[in-house]
């Protein structure tokens, strides 16, 4: 897995206009732009639809559990999932190898319409990045070097 792309300010802004541009265009309530380990790179709507840090790491799970069921009949992957439910729906398309973009949209929109324009923003944000991870502004954070055990300081 590549590494995390350390965002700027202005790179922020440039993430954000194209996730904004296209939840206008899709009328979809929230993007989330996460690595296929589940970290979150970017995000654009209402957060209180879900817990974004969550809904980030099941959806890595699940693309990963996909790629399987894809090799299984002959596929690389499955580059698109879509769940479908009584109010809220979720389509989550590959934006490269290293990255996952998830849509939630309500019954005012349909898959379709946040399908066709989640391609253009998908190709838009793999452009980003990529230039990102080959300007590096000289920092790159390695999601394998972060630790949940304790820093102990001796004073």
């Amino acid at each position: 897995m590549n590494l995390i792309p350390v965002l700027t300010i202005e790179d922020v802004a440039t993430l954000d206009g194209v996730l904004g541009d296209f939840l206008k265009k899709a009328e979809a309530e929230l993007t989330v732009v996460i690595d296929r380990g589940g970290n979150v790179i970017s995000q654009l709507g209402d957060m209180s639809v879900m817990d974004v840090t969550v809904i980030a790491a099941l959806a890595a799970g699940s693309f990963a559990a996909t790629k399987e069921l894809a090799r299984r009949i002959g596929e690389i992957e499955f580059n698109a999932l879509y769940h479908q439910g009584n109010g809220s729906h979720m389509f989550m398309n590959s934006v490269d190898d290293d990255t996952i973009m998830i849509t939630v949209f309500g019954a005012h929109t349909t898959v379709g319409l946040v399908r066709f324009h989640s391609a253009a923003a998908a190709r838009n944000v793999a452009q980003i990045l990529k230039s990102l991870r080959r300007r590096g502004h000289g920092l790159a954070l390695d999601a394998a070097h972060i630790s949940s055990a304790p820093i102990l300081i001796d004073r």
